[in-house]
């Protein structure tokens, strides 16, 4: 009939406390557990081993569509003309020359088979693909009698001198110079849009590694950009989690030992802080889902918060053993001890990451439901199975006599610090809360949001995606970078012939390139005017917009050869292209801001500007939505955590107790953030909820323990946080030190994103156990004081 448990005679002295662990629903649950602790702990083994198959068909899932805000106005916009003007989706490929120009038969034989390599790759809209040998790359020039042009490349190349002499002037009688042929002709580019859907980018992403190893040479040098690319670089970078994984677990095993000084009980925490990792794992493919470069970090922080608890159950186990208590007994109250503090830290958990999904964003709600369903197992794993597991362990002769006196180790220095409960020396301690805070505001001023590096933030500024792209940005005019904004125009007839609907998008066009930040730009107006200029035998000051629709209509004939770069098939609507200088937040958002003007001034039933396709507009739609997140994901995560804490106690003083000293270290790492030139971002914007989820545990574990102290021991609150101290103190200590340390190994990653997040989290998990120590009993001497706590139990 199951296990009888006896009181231990640490117990039978303190009748009082063991009764009162006893009653309730926590009790009757207690029985429950360890009266079927064998069924239970086979059930757990057998979920484990059932869910550690299934995490062998994990995939990694990434998708552009998952890295875009899908609802944003800009989105729509790109959505809506994607398969007209092609998506933000792109693959570059650059073909450069060590030595020499392109016009050499080794270099135009190798631009030619990566042009057909990229051509096949599955997933590219082969219309799309442009280069010198397809056949959308045309030239016009003006002759005696009008012009003449075609492809710039004949089709029957073979590579002989005069057919390279014909490229060289063919090419410098288009405008293509600058845009897929570098300004200085020692390169040309391969450029691709990728169908939007279900295309394999990391697959997409190892062709494109195969076509540069087989086609670079001592001569010839391949460079390759693009999201495709970037998710592949992402994936390799992230290959290195497994390693950071392995370290961190070495790391924390290492601790734990030094901590515990019990091989036996170090184990039992760190099996019980892999379960959930392995139960996480498994339940999504199952869910059918799968886990992003984003993603995959997760599993370390659930094994990072899964040691933390596991370590305050263990702690509590081995005093309970230390004192007297079998083994048996030892988890059950253990287990009494802990549950709800425990519980409810867990949820506060899940709640920080449950609020990350109001951004906008797939790949930020994913990372936010793969980390509450891991905070939500650890419930069941590391306070259910974890102290089931114990119940059959017990201290060896030789561990109890290792440990005896230990428990008391860091008595001293907590007597030291409990006076902060008092208000005489707590005020110093608020005086200098006060002090960090207004420091932290004033840093916290510059923070951007968006992107503040050159080349993609998430990668190491030495990594070969950003050395590619700043090779491909020095040699070609038009950059890397481009917003487009399409304009609607309406009417009876071809609107792109209109001299009304041609004289809004010149100004658009001369207002953008007097825009600070802006490169240049193209568009439909820009074109017209070259073909006017061209039929004027190249005159400058034929240069401009025609006044008759004819002479517009000639120009646009010559566009319409083009395809649909400048225009759709019916004309209804024209993409204005531009190239900024970089995207930095500050340049995107100024660009942005002065699109914005210009449509608010100048949109008619005529004509509307809508924003924004693009990489660009891509970028400003992120860099806006996590604008619009960033103070509700605040505003709610605080709020969330507050109504927990104050079911928990009842008193909203305590709660106050426990979020404020959150609070000030969220406005202290914003301002780190931005010390450290680190925007805020999609792979930014979850780390304040992770760290307030995760920091609020020592705040429950404490005031939990001074709550009891207060209501059955009649305690005043010095000696209440004296005794919370005494005995979850160093245990909170422990693992915010061990999960800093563990974090903060990712600095060293190389992945640029995951370094940021490292430094953040290290943070924000050592200063908020700083904060649960120095300032909660501050605040509490103020707002509780000795008669104002959860029992409110007078004391004169």
């Amino acid at each position: 009939m199951g296990d009888r448990v006896m009181a231990s005679p640490v117990f039978e002295e303190k009748g009082l406390e063991a009764r009162n662990f006893s009653v309730g629903w926590v009790g009757r649950l207690s029985y429950q557990i360890f009266h079927w602790r064998r069924t239970l702990l086979a059930l757990g083994i057998l979920i484990t081993l059932g869910l550690g198959y299934s995490a062998t068909h994990l995939w990694v899932d990434a998708s552009f569509e998952k890295m875009i805000p899908l609802h944003h106005e800009y989105m729509k916009t790109l959505l809506r003309y994607r398969d007209t003007f092609g998506g933000a989706n792109k693959i570059i490929v650059a073909v450069k020359a060590r030595q020499g120009d392109i016009y050499d038969k080794a270099f135009m034989d190798t631009l030619r088979a990566v042009t057909e390599e990229i051509f096949f790759i599955k997933g590219v809209e082969r219309s799309s693909v442009l280069s010198l040998f397809s056949p959308n790359v045309r030239y016009t020039e003006v002759v005696e009698d009008g012009f003449r042009g075609g492809t710039i490349v004949d089709s029957d190349f073979s590579g002989s001198p005069e057919q390279l002499r014909k490229i060289r002037e063919n090419t410098l009688k288009s405008d293509w110079v600058g845009r897929i042929v570098a300004t200085d002709q020692t390169a040309a580019l391969v450029v691709a849009n990728l169908l939007d859907g279900q295309v394999d980018l990391q697959r997409v992403a190892h062709q494109l590694e195969d076509i540069r190893t087989r086609y670079q040479t001592d001569a010839i040098t391949l460079h390759e950009i693009g999201f495709a690319k970037a998710v592949g670089d992402f994936a390799e970078g992230a290959a290195g989690v497994v390693t950071f994984f392995a370290v961190a677990f070495v790391i924390t095993a290492l601790l734990l030992y030094w901590y515990c000084r019990s091989a036996m009980l170090s184990a039992c925490a760190l099996v019980c802080a892999l379960v959930p990792v392995v139960w996480l794992l498994g339940l999504l493919p199952i869910l059918g889902m799968g886990i992003d470069p984003m993603s995959i970090l997760v599993p370390f922080l659930i094994f990072s918060i899964g040691v933390s608890h596991a370590v305050q159950m263990t702690n509590a186990w081995k005093l309970e053993s230390l004192h007297g208590a079998d083994g048996v007994t030892a988890s059950r109250n253990s287990f009494q001890k802990l549950f709800i503090p425990g519980a409810m830290a867990l949820l506060a958990n899940a709640l920080g990451f449950l609020v990350i999904t109001m951004v906008d964003i797939d790949v930020v709600r994913e990372l936010a439901i793969t980390a509450t369903l891991g905070v939500s197992i650890m419930i069941l794993t590391n306070k259910l199975l974890l102290p089931v597991l114990l119940s059959f362990m017990k201290l060896s002769p030789a561990d109890a006599q290792r440990l005896n006196g230990m428990e008391t180790a860091g008595d001293r220095l907590w007597e030291r610090v409990a006076p902060l409960a008092s208000r005489r020396n707590g005020r110093w301690a608020l005086l200098l809360a006060l002090a960090l805070l207004g420091l932290g505001l004033w840093e916290a001023r510059d923070l951007k949001i968006g992107d503040l590096g050159k080349g993609i933030p998430e990668l190491r500024a030495d990594s070969r995606y950003n050395r590619d792209i700043e090779m491909i940005t020095s040699h070609f005019a038009i950059g890397v970078d481009h917003l487009q904004v399409v304009a609607e125009a309406s009417g009876d007839e071809s609107p792109c012939v209109d001299r009304e609907v041609m004289d809004k998008l010149e100004d658009f066009e001369f207002i953008m390139r007097q825009t600070d930040g802006v490169a240049s730009v193209r568009g439909l107006v820009g074109f017209v005017k070259t073909v006017t200029q061209g039929f004027a035998e190249t005159s400058v000051k034929w240069r401009v917009l025609p006044e008759e629709k004819m002479q517009i209509a000639q120009g646009v004939g010559y566009a319409r050869r083009m395809g649909n770069e400048l225009m759709n098939a019916n004309c209804t609507a024209m993409p204005l292209t531009i190239y900024p200088r970089d995207h930095q937040a500050g340049t995107i958002t100024h660009i942005i801001e002065r699109i914005r003007a210009f449509k608010a001034e100048n949109d008619s039933d005529k004509v509307r500007f809508r924003l924004a396709a693009g990489n660009v507009g891509v970028m400003a739609a992120t860099n806006e939505a996590v604008a619009a997140a960033d103070k509700w994901v605040n505003l709610t995560l605080f709020l969330s955590v507050s109504l927990l804490c104050l079911v928990t106690f009842r008193s909203w003083r305590v709660t106050l107790c426990i979020v404020i000293p959150l609070g000030i270290v969220t406005v202290l790492c914003n301002a780190l953030m931005a010390a450290l030139g680190i925007g805020l971002k999609v792979n930014t914007l979850p780390v304040v909820a992770l760290g307030v989820g995760v920091g609020v545990d020592y705040g429950i574990y404490l005031f939990e323990r001074m709550k009891h102290e207060m209501r059955e021991r009649n305690h005043c609150l010095e000696e209440a946080f004296a005794t919370a101290l005494k005995q979850r103190g160093t245990a909170s200590v422990f693992t915010a030190v061990t999960m800093t340390i563990s974090v903060a190994t990712w600095a060293f990653s190389a992945l640029k994103f995951q370094a940021d997040m490292g430094i953040l989290l290290a943070f924000m998990f050592l200063v908020n156990m700083l904060g649960a120590i120095f300032l909660l009993p501050a605040f509490a001497a103020f707002l509780v004081g000795d008669g104002k706590g959860p029992s409110h139990a007078h004391r004169q």
